[in-house]
C-alpha cells in the first residue's frame, strides 16, 4: 500500500528521471573580468584625444583620464574581489572627473561653449537679453535658448579674481550640480513608485541590495568617458540631460503638471528638449489618461513660452539668428559643430544637399513620431528608449551636429535601467531553487510503504 502526502516547504522534489540540476551556470567572463575590460576600453578611449585632438582642453583630459582608467583597470584586476570594484570606481571618479575638472577650472581653460555661457549669463544679467545685437565672430553667437544663461551666472556675480571664485563661479560646476541633482530626483520619483514591488521582490535581501547597486551604476557612468568628457570641458548639456531624465520619471509617475514644469526647464535651454515633451505626453496618455496627457503638454509648452518669450521680446532678431538659423547652417558665419556624420555630410555638399538632408530629417522624425503612436511607451524605461532613438535620428540626420550630443540618449537608456525599480524586478528572473520550491510545493508526493 501506499500513502500520500503532500510536500511541505522546505521538502527536496523527487528528481525526474534524464534531468540535471545545475545550481550554478558557468560563465566564460567573471565580474573581475567585465570590469577590467571595460576600463581598458574606457582607458583606450582617452587615450584617443592625447593623440589626435587640436583641443587643448581634450588633450588634457585624455591623458589625465587614459592614466585614471588603466589603474581603475589594474585595481579590479589585482586587488581582493569584495573592494576591488569600488576601488576602481573611485579611481576612475577621481582621475577622469574630479582632478581635471579642478585643473581645468583653476586655469581657466574649457571649450568656448563655456564662454559663450558665462557672457551670456553677464549679458542677462545686465541688459536683460544673453544675445548680442551684432556678432562678428563664431564666439559671438550664443546658440542656446535663454535658460543655459543662468549658468554662466555665478561668473558674474563672483568674478575670477580668486581660485575659489575661478572654482564655483565656472559654469561646468552648476550643470554638473544640475545633472545629479536632477538624476537624483528622478530617482526618489521611480523609488517611491516602484519601491514595494522593489521590496517584495526576490529573497535573500536582494531588495536591500538595489540602492548601493543604483548608486554604483550611476557612479560608473558618471565615471565614464560618456560623461567625464563633456562634463569636463564644457558641461553645457549636462542640465539637458538630467531635467529629461526627471522629466520622463515624473511622466511615469503620473505626475503631469511637475513633468511638464521640467521639461519646459530643458527646453528652455536648448530645443533639443522639445521630442522629450510628446514622449511625456504619450505616456501620459497611456498611463493615466488624456485628461492628464493635456494638462502635462499644456503645462510644458507654457511655461516654455514664459521662460523664453521675455529674451525673445527684448531681442528677437538676435535670438532668431544664433539659436535658429546659426545652429542648422543658415547663419551668416558657418557654425562649428562639424562631426562627420551623414547629415553634415550631405548637407555639405550645397544648397540641394542641405535641404535633402532635411527632408530625411523630417522624414526620420515621422516614422519615429508614427512608432511613438502606434507602440506608446510602458514606463519610464520604454519612454526613455523612445526618446533615445528619436534624439540619435536627429543627430545622424541633422545638417550640423556633434559625436557629444550622444551623451543626451546613452545616459537616457542607461540610467533609466538602473533607476526604475519596476524595471528591475521584472527583469530580474526567479532563480531555479525558489522555482523548485514552488513546484515542489503544489505537487503531492508518493512514499511507497510496506507492512
Amino acid at each position: 500500500m501506499s500513502i500520500h502526502h503532500s510536500s511541505q516547504a522546505g521538502t527536496i522534489p523527487p528528481k525526474e528521471p534524464g534531468r540535471r540540476w545545475r545550481t550554478r551556470p558557468t560563465h566564460r567572463w567573471t565580474r573581475r573580468s567585465v570590469w577590467v575590460t571595460g576600463w581598458v576600453i574606457a582607458a583606450g578611449w582617452a587615450g584617443f584625444f592625447p593623440l589626435f585632438s587640436d583641443q587643448a582642453t581634450h588633450r588634457t583630459w585624455g591623458l589625465c583620464a587614459a592614466v585614471a582608467y588603466l589603474c581603475a583597470a589594474g585595481a579590479a584586476c589585482l586587488l581582493p574581489r569584495p573592494r576591488a570594484a569600488e576601488l576602481s570606481v573611485g579611481l576612475a571618479l577621481t582621475g577622469a572627473v574630479v582632478l581635471p575638472f579642478v585643473y581645468l577650472a583653476l586655469t581657466g581653460q574649457a571649450q568656448g561653449e563655456v564662454e559663450v555661457i558665462e557672457r551670456a549669463g553677464t549679458l542677462l544679467l545686465h541688459h536683460g537679453t544673453p544675445y548680442l545685437a551684432h556678432p562678428r565672430t563664431v564666439m559671438d553667437y550664443t546658440p542656446y535658448l535663454p535658460g543655459m544663461a543662468l549658468f554662466g551666472m555665478p561668473r558674474a556675480l563672483l568674478g575670477d579674481h580668486s581660485a575659489a571664485a575661478r572654482l564655483f563661479g565656472d559654469a561646468r560646476l552648476w550643470c554638473a550640480v544640475a545633472l545629479l541633482l536632477s538624476l537624483h530626483a528622478g530617482r526618489v520619483v521611480l523609488r517611491g513608485h516602484g519601491s514595494r514591488a522593489g521590496d517584495r521582490a526576490g529573497s535573500g535581501g536582494a531588495g536591500r541590495r538595489e540602492p548601493s547597486s543604483y548608486a554604483i551604476g550611476v557612479v560608473v557612468l558618471t565615471a565614464s568617458p560618456v560623461i567625464a568628457m563633456p562634463l569636463c570641458v564644457s558641461g553645457i548639456d549636462m542640465p539637458l540631460i538630467g531635467l529629461c531624465c526627471l522629466g520622463l520619471a515624473l511622466a511615469a509617475r503620473r505626475r503631469p503638471v511637475a513633468a511638464g514644469l521640467a521639461l519646459a526647464a530643458a527646453c528652455s535651454l536648448k530645443w533639443t528638449a522639445l521630442p522629450a515633451i510628446a514622449v511625456a505626453v504619450v505616456l501620459l496618455a497611456r498611463d493615466a489618461g488624456a485628461r492628464a496627457a493635456v494638462r502635462g503638454a499644456v503645462t510644458s509648452l507654457a511655461a516654455t513660452v514664459a521662460l523664453v518669450l521675455p529674451c525673445a521680446l527684448v531681442s528677437p532678431s538676435a535670438m532668431v539668428q544664433q539659436v535658429l538659423a546659426f545652429p542648422t547652417g543658415r547663419g551668416d558665419l558657418p557654425t562649428p559643430a562639424g562631426s562627420p556624420m551623414p547629415g553634415q555630410l550631405l548637407a555639405g555638399t550645397g544648397t540641394f544637399g542641405w535641404y535633402l538632408t532635411t527632408a530625411l530629417l523630417l522624414c526620420g522624425g515621422l516614422v519615429v513620431s508614427v512608432w511613438l503612436v502606434l507602440r506608446p511607451p510602458a514606463g519610464a524605461v520604454a519612454a526613455a528608449d523612445r526618446l533615445a532613438a528619436g534624439l540619435c535620428t536627429a543627430f545622424l540626420l541633422a545638417p550640423a551636429g556633434r559625436f557629444g550630443y550622444f551623451a543626451l540618449p546613452v545616459v537616457l537608456v542607461l540610467w533609466s535601467r538602473r533607476a526604475d525599480p519596476a524595471h528591475n524586478t521584472a527583469a530580474r528572473p526567479a532563480t531555479r531553487p525558489v522555482a523548485l520550491a514552488a513546484r515542489a510545493r503544489s505537487r503531492p508526493t508518493t512514499i511507497p510503504t510496506h507492512d
